[in-house]
């Protein structure tokens, strides 16, 4: 199985545990990423907001180099970038209007022709039941919360993917290899998301009823396809507990990692050292038999 691949910034940067947890889980797998060539910044965190030509352009142009390149899917991994690109690919394809105002900019046609993938779907396409066939250290017992955020879901009119409200594709995929997500109210409530730095105050309150509800309702981990969730979720809880007397100590993991562990991929190789929250007492859950193949796991 070979498709494209867009790391995006984030993943070559502040999310390279993403990045490396993507690349590791999937080679395991036997999924072929082929970066696109000359990819460039989708824009999605602030060209959008900035001018609206400009927050389509982008994306637009790598969507168009990966069609040039021959690539039917592209994987996204990072939320942000995955949005961008598909809400862009459903505007060029439904306004022929902006479609070639688009290509003006870019001096580049896109025709529609690529499937981009989020980090949960690029696991659905592989499918749920041949990813179940490959776990060799199942995380039975391991209860999770599976948080999607803002931006895997909406505006559900052009993403089109999973139940804006109430999604579980996550919860399926986390399911496949073993774990127990757990039902809770705040899947899809927001981190205060680019505010991390400008409005950290509002971002930790946000944060603290996300990781309460998640731990009220019996979870042991917060799973994330979004590297900008994975930072306020990991890196502000020392701030949550001294902000409002907390003991938030709940490892934040990204669905692959999830899955790369289950499926036997090191946790070094992973990134899994990189977290500000201990992930790696994970690893003492897997119910792995002979116990030594958890201690090389590891």
């Amino acid at each position: 199985m070979k498709i494209g691949y867009y790391p995006g910034c984030s993943l070559h940067g502040m999310a390279i545990d993403f990045g490396k947890s993507t690349e590791a889980t999937c080679e395991a797998l036997g999924i072929e990423l082929e970066e696109i060539p000359g990819w460039s910044c989708c824009g999605a965190s602030a060209a959008h907001s900035t001018n609206h030509l400009l927050g389509l352009a982008l994306p637009a142009r790598n969507l168009s180099l990966a069609e040039e390149a021959g690539f039917r899917s592209v994987a996204a991994p990072c939320a942000m970038c995955s949005n961008s690109m598909k809400k862009t690919h459903e505007l060029i394809l439904s306004d022929k209007e902006t479609a070639a105002e688009v290509a003006r900019i870019t001096r580049r046609e896109y025709r529609g022709g690529v499937t981009v993938l989020n980090a949960i779907q690029i696991f659905l396409e592989y499918g749920l039941d041949e990813l179940a066939k490959r776990v060799v250290l199942p995380l039975k017992g391991l209860r999770v919360a599976c948080y999607y955020g803002c931006l895997l879901t909406r505006p559900p009119d052009l993403l089109k993917f999973d139940d804006a409200e109430q999604p579980v594709l996550m919860d399926e995929v986390c399911k496949a290899v073993g774990t127990e997500p757990v039902e809770w109210g705040f899947k899809t409530e927001c981190c205060g998301a680019g505010f991390s730095m400008s409005r950290t105050d509002l971002v930790c309150e946000l944060t603290r009823r996300i990781l309460e509800n998640a731990v009220n309702n019996g979870a042991e981990a917060v799973v994330v396809a979004c590297p900008m969730c994975h930072s306020n979720l990991d890196m502000r809880q020392a701030n949550i507990n001294k902000m409002f007397g907390t003991e938030f100590n709940i490892p934040i993991v990204y669905v692959t990692e999830l899955v790369g562990l289950a499926i036997g991929v090191k946790p070094k190789k992973l990134g899994m050292r990189k977290h500000f929250v201990d992930a790696m007492r994970l690893t003492k859950r897997l119910s792995a038999e002979p116990q030594e193949e958890v201690a090389r796991a590891s």
